[in-house]
Formats: structure tokens, sequence, C-alpha cells
């Protein structure tokens, strides 16, 4: 047997073809085999790009691939997971990994039973900033607020099904990424506020969205996704009894991606000082403060090893923050979790 791994990509939309279909191409041991698009242009840059068959549905992948990414619009993330793991084959399903945390719970399960991993694209782990938050931590005293931010100035919606689906909308778009990264950093919440709004014409999902979640073990979220926000706010503001740290702008490696860069390229991951963030200490002082290098090569690098990088119970744990913020936001009440 070859030592790599076939990899068939199941949608080459934006996730696909910015995300996925890079990373795969560069990590060593895996290789894009086969891809699912309609599309006759998207169709020609693959086979120009990667040397891979086209395929017109996700079915056809399974017989010929060894792993499956599934990279298509929210609402289909479960049945097609559920197909190739019932097919035997391990899957990589960009966030969300369902759009209920009983769905995830039952993928957990099915992949459990079948003995095939499961594992959810949470690529924003691997931020250079949100690395450089987790870096500094302990050096902040006890956090008492954390704040962070994916804010755009869209006011023209782009089209597309993120913005005309009901199954689309940033709380069920980058709000997986704010919820995530909070759990990872502060634990199990314990009670969730939510504001959601459309505010764009012609937008059938939220657009502005404020989740505000209150961590068992002390801390406070504040998260924002916003498609109209004309200024931006931080990415990141963290306060704690010793110290701040402060980060304006994203990570480096969408926008390289999307700029056509190889993630394997020297510097991929480096973000430029004038980028930096501002760690301030117990006595006032502010420093600027050089950004851990991005690295979602990392990901698919841990998949390549036969490592699940990303536990799935992780999805199913800020699923159900993501559940009881839409119910705040819909019903204008504080919802209560229960922790373990």
């Amino acid at each position: 047997m070859s030592d790599e791994l076939r990899v068939g990509l199941a949608g080459y939309g934006p996730a696909g073809a910015f995300f996925h279909a890079p990373l795969i191409a560069a990590t060593p041991g895996l290789r894009l085999a086969a891809v699912v698009t309609r599309s006759e242009e998207r169709a020609a840059e693959v086979g120009e790009r990667y040397g891979a068959a086209v395929v017109p549905e996700a079915e056809a992948l399974f017989d010929r691939c060894d792993l499956i990414v599934v990279a298509t619009p929210n609402d289909t993330h479960v049945p097609l997971a559920k197909a190739a793991l019932e097919a035997g084959l391990p899957v990589v399903v960009d966030k969300p990994l369902a759009m209920t945390a009983a769905e995830a719970e039952e993928l957990v399960r099915l992949a459990e039973a079948r003995g095939v991993a499961l594992t959810p694209f949470q690529n924003r782990r691997w931020d250079g900033d949100f690395r450089t938050v987790a870096k500094v931590l302990p050096s902040l005293g006890t956090v008492t607020r954390f704040e962070s931010r994916f804010e755009r100035w869209r006011p023209v919606p782009k089209g597309g099904w993120r913005e005309s689906s009901p199954t689309g909308g940033l709380l069920y778009d980058l709000g997986p990424h704010l919820v995530d990264q909070a759990l990872r950093l502060f634990g199990p919440v314990s009670d969730v506020y939510a504001e959601s709004d459309v505010r764009r014409a012609g937008v059938a999902s939220d657009d502005d969205t404020f989740i505000a979640l209150a961590h068992a073990g002390g801390t406070r979220s504040h998260l924002w996704v916003s498609s109209v926000a004309a200024d931006l706010g931080p990415r990141f503001r963290v306060l704690g009894s010793a110290g701040a740290y402060v980060k304006f702008g994203l990570d480096v490696q969408e926008e390289r991606l999307r700029a056509g860069w190889s993630p394997d390229a020297p510097g991929f991951g480096d973000e430029p000082e004038e980028r930096w963030g501002t760690l301030t200490a117990e006595d006032g002082k502010a420093e600027p403060l050089a950004t851990e290098t991005g690295d979602y090569l990392a990901f698919y690098q841990a998949v390549a090893r036969g490592e699940q990088p990303v536990d799935p119970r992780d999805a199913v744990e800020m699923l159900r923050v993501l559940e009881a913020a839409k119910r705040s936001a819909t019903e204008r009440r504080v919802v209560r979790l229960t922790t373990n």
C-alpha cells in the first residue's frame, strides 16, 4: 500500500478552494485525489492546480479515497459525514460539525461504533494571535474579561448561501471559531446571553451578532461577529488582574491562502511587526509582543499521522453554547447551561 492517503474533498467553494485543498496538497502523506464540484470553471482549476479527479457527487469519493473532507454548506455536513462514516472512512468536517449538539453527538457515536476518526476543522486554534493569547494567559493573573471579534465592513452583501440560506449566518459561520476558542481558554460555560440581528436588506440570516458567556471559572467572554462594522474593534482584548493583552487585525494565514500562497512556504504563518499586539504589565507599562507563528498546516499534518487534532466532543460542547445563544437571542433572555 502507498504511504499516501488519498483525500476526497466534498465541496470546492471558498472553504474547499482557499483552505482545505491547499492545506491537503502541502501536507506530506496526503494527496488530493478527487474533488466534488459541478462548476466547469472550478473543475478546470482543480485539474490544473492539483491534478485531482472531479466527480459530481460525494458518494463517488468513497471507492477511490481513504479520507473524506466535507466542506459543503452547513446543512449538508451531517448527511455527508454520516454516509462516509457508514462506508468506514475517516472524515474531516468543516465547522460547524452539525447544526445541533444532538446531531453532532449522533455523529460521534457513529464514528466510535465504526472505529473511524471524525475530526472537526477548527483551524482557528492554529491562528498566531490565538496561540499568543494562550501563551501569555498565565502572565495576566486572573482573567476577568475576554473579548474576541470577527468584524468586517461589508455593507453590500456578497451573495452566496451563507447570506441567503436560513442555515447560514454569522452565528454558525464565525461563531464556532469564537466560541471554540473561548471554551479552550476558559472552560465550560454556565450562562449564555446573545443579541442577533439581520442588518442588511436581502440577507436571510444574522449578520450582526453578540454573545456573552459566563464561564464556570469566573471569566466572562464577550464575542462579536459582524459584517456591518465600519470601525473594527480589537481582534482580542484580554483583561486580567496582572495585566492585559490587546491585538488588532486578523491572523495572516487566510489572506495569504486567498492570495495564492502555499501553506508550506517560508514565513507563511509569520506576522509582520507592525501588526503585533500589545502586552500591558501590572505596572501599566505596555510593550509590543511578537505574535506566535500561525500554523494551519499542523492540523492536516496531525491527520496524516492518524491523529484527531480536534476532539469531536469539543464540537458537541461548542454547539450546545451556539444553540443556547440562538435561543437567548430569540427569547431575549439569559440561558442557563448545566456544566460538568
